[in-house]
């Protein structure tokens, strides 16, 4: 019998067989969040980085981000970081039911944009040429006027989470986020992942060259999300059909 496991990598190798025999490739990027600190769950996935020859962007909060992070990375040649927000804290309103975001609607636009340049230089500071101008939201929500204004404080580049490709300059998606986030914490499964590469690499067979965002959060993996990693860059780093840019440059 098949298991979801067996049926997971033969439709993720068919998909980019299919890419190889056109003399395609399809785009692949990894986006991590909430780094603050070096971890041993972090040491392993620093370790599929390399093992594989892939990228790894880390979305760290400034606020919490501390040096010994930054000495942790020094010397890794595939990982990058992104600015989370600048301390990770919600600030919509839970007794109205509304979405969780530090860089929502509820709060003072000019307050927030000083606290997020604060959040750049203290991150230039700590990771120098590794940190990428880059915004990653907390909980990938972001209210318009805040995201019109990164720019101007030297913050061009975005990334939320969304199967959509948004026409702005310089937005990098994410698209496959593996854990299962309500009640139980965990691995979203073997076929639920199966599902959700099928639609976006099918979408890539006719919409261009949209990179496919893994997005993990090192912190909260369990053993089978780790697993996942494991079997998942075995086929796609190693392929024909597949390539990995590097994230520096896919944010121009």
């Amino acid at each position: 019998m098949t298991t979801d496991l067996q049926r997971f990598k033969d439709e993720l190798t068919a998909h980019l067989d299919w890419f190889a025999e056109r003399g395609r490739k399809v785009s692949f990027w990894w986006r991590d969040d909430d780094a603050v600190e070096p971890t041993p769950a972090l040491d392993r996935m620093l370790a599929f980085c390399n093992r594989h020859g892939v990228d790894m962007a880390l979305a760290v909060i400034p606020k919490n981000a501390t040096e010994n992070l930054a000495a942790r990375l020094q010397d890794e040649p595939h990982a990058w970081v992104l600015q989370h927000g600048w301390q990770h804290k919600n600030f919509q309103r839970k007794d109205l039911r509304e979405k969780a975001a530090e860089l929502g609607t509820r709060r003072d636009p000019d307050e927030l944009i000083a606290q997020l340049t604060d959040g750049k230089l203290r991150l230039e500071k700590l990771f120098a040429a590794k940190f990428i101008k880059a915004m990653v939201p907390p909980w990938n929500r972001i209210a318009p006027e805040i995201s019109r204004r990164l720019p101007g404080v030297g913050l061009p580049g975005l990334s939320t989470f969304t199967w959509h490709n948004f026409p702005r300059d310089h937005q990098v998606q994410s698209h496959v986020d593996i854990i299962k986030w309500k009640k139980r914490v965990r691995f979203i499964g073997w076929e639920s992942a199966r599902l959700r590469f099928d639609l976006q690499l099918t979408r890539r067979r006719n919409t261009g060259s949209e990179p496919v965002g893994l997005l993990t959060h090192h912190l909260a993996h369990d053993e089978e999300c780790f697993e996942f990693l494991e079997e998942f860059l075995a086929i796609s780093a190693h392929h024909e059909g597949a390539e990995w840019p590097r994230v520096e440059t896919l944010f121009g």
